[in-house]
Order: C-alpha cells, then sequence, then structure tokens
C-alpha cells in the first residue's frame, strides 16, 4: 500500500476544517486519531495555503506547531512539517520532524534547501508559482503536466546542487495551486510526465475545490473525501509514492479494496 499522508492543520482558517483542530492539544489528538486510522505519515502545518490566505510569519507559525511536532514525534509517527520557510523547517526538525513539506519548491525561501541539506530530512517539493494570494493569475499553460514538470525539474536540481541528494526528495505536482478546474484533472490524467522525472511523487487532492467540476458546485465534506478516497486510488494507479488526505480511513479504505481486487490483500 503507498504512503498516507494525514494532514494536521494548526490554524485558525483552513479551507477544509475550519480551525478545528487549532489548538495544541486538540492538534495532538487529531494527529494521534489520524496514525491510529492508518497514515504513515503526519503532515503538521500551521499556516493556511488556501487561495487568498495571507502570511502569519515564521514565529506565529513555529509557536503553534513545535509542540505539536514534538509530541507525535515522540509517539514514533514520522512527521512532517508543512512549510516554505527555512527558519520554520529548522525549528520543525529540530523538534522532531523527518520530512520537509515545501508547497514553494524553495521559491519562496531559497535558504530552506540548505536548511533540509544539513539535515537527514526528505524534502517534498511542491509545484507553486506565487503566493496564495494570488495564485490564479498564473494558471496560464499550454500543456499543464509538461510545464509542471519541466519546473519540478528546475526545483529538484536546485535542491540537489544544495546537497539533498535524490533518494531524500519528493516532487509533489501541487494540485490546485496555480491550476484551475480542468487543469487539475489533465494534470493528473498525465501524471506520468511527472513520475518520468524518476523521484517520488505525492498527490494531494483532498477536499479541493477542483472535485466539485465531478460533484456539483458546493459539495459537501463528506462527498469530497469520497471523492479524494477514489482520486487516491487512480493516483496509486497512475504510480504515486503517496497521497496526501483529511480523511485518513476512507483512503486507506479504498486503497484496501483496490490491493484486495489487485490481489494482494
Amino acid at each position: 500500500m503507498i504512503e498516507i499522508w494525514g494532514i494536521v492543520n494548526v490554524t485558525p482558517d483552513s479551507f477544509s476544517d475550519g480551525g478545528a483542530h487549532f489548538g495544541t492539544e486538540e492538534a495532538i489528538a487529531h494527529g494521534r486519531l489520524l496514525a491510529a486510522q492508518g497514515a504513515t505519515v503526519l503532515d503538521v502545518g500551521g499556516e493556511s495555503t488556501r487561495p487568498g490566505s495571507e502570511p502569519v510569519g515564521a514565529a506565529e507559525e513555529i509557536r503553534r506547531i513545535a509542540g505539536v511536532i514534538e509530541a507525535l514525534a515522540a509517539d514514533g509517527a514520522v512527521v512532517s512539517v508543512d512549510t516554505y520557510r527555512a527558519e520554520t523547517a529548522a525549528a520543525a526538525i529540530a523538534a522532531g520532524a523527518r520530512i520537509v513539506n515545501d508547497v514553494a519548491g524553495g521559491l519562496a525561501d531559497p535558504d530552506i534547501l540548505h536548511v533540509v541539506a544539513g539535515s537527514d530530512a526528505e524534502y517534498a517539493i511542491g509545484h507553486w508559482r506565487g503566493p496564495s494570494a494570488d495564485m490564479y493569475a498564473k494558471a496560464q499553460y499550454a500543456h499543464v503536466a509538461r510545464e509542471v514538470a519541466a519546473e519540478l525539474a528546475e526545483r529538484a536540481d536546485a535542491a540537489r546542487a544544495a546537497g539533498i541528494p535524490a533518494e531524500r526528495i519528493i516532487l509533489d505536482p501541487g494540485v490546485g495551486f496555480a491550476k484551475a478546474g480542468a487543469q487539475n484533472w489533465e494534470l493528473l490524467r498525465d501524471l506520468a510526465d511527472v513520475s518520468a522525472l524518476g523521484y517520488r511523487v505525492l498527490v494531494g487532492t483532498s477536499r479541493k475545490r477542483f472535485l466539485d467540476d465531478a460533484l456539483g458546485e458546493g459539495a459537501e465534506r463528506d462527498r469530497k473525501d469520497l471523492a479524494t478516497a477514489v482520486t487516491s486510488v487512480l493516483a496509486a494507479q497512475a504510480g504515486a509514492y503517496g497521497v496526501r488526505v483529511h480523511d485518513v480511513a476512507a483512503t486507506r479504505d479504498a486503497l484496501a479494496v483496490w490491493d484486495a481486487w489487485e490481489g494482494r490483500a
């Protein structure tokens, strides 16, 4: 079964859960629940990346997440920090994070590459064309998957030049980031263009707006979680190493059904 990254948002303004796990104790409890449900990585973030969101700064980001990471890492969980800031990444690694999940791939804060290189952490590089506040203004592509793959290749080269070995690099095509509606579906259909770069590929579709194209505008969260479980299986079939989701149990079950279908159960 592929890796299941469970999302732990320690934010008051997440697009997906509305700050339900904003407090430290609430976030720790939620992370433990996701681990019990089958998450193999817990991805802890202290700043929302929803379209139109505003940055909070490193000090506040670290205040929100440091205790959560420390507690979950002490449990033995593999913890990822969802940040694009070098300062936050360094604090998270010190607290026990083993993966840095950078939605900006080093473009927002190039020093993050050196922080990761100086540790033994893995580095997930997200496809990014600018801050959340105006990301859709840059959603212009002739062939979205090829262009995403080319831009990710450049960021992977930068990471390797900074001293991060290829085996510690993960690529995330950035579904929903600087991509509108149908562009996300096209990207997922052509995921092989990203996989062909030779790195592990992480896919995050969970509860994202583009799922409304299939479900209808304003689909309820439960329906989006079901749709996410389906896209998780499709991503696995397309060769993804992992999927990043809010509802771990639904995705775990969907992947288990696929394994049984393929005779791997």
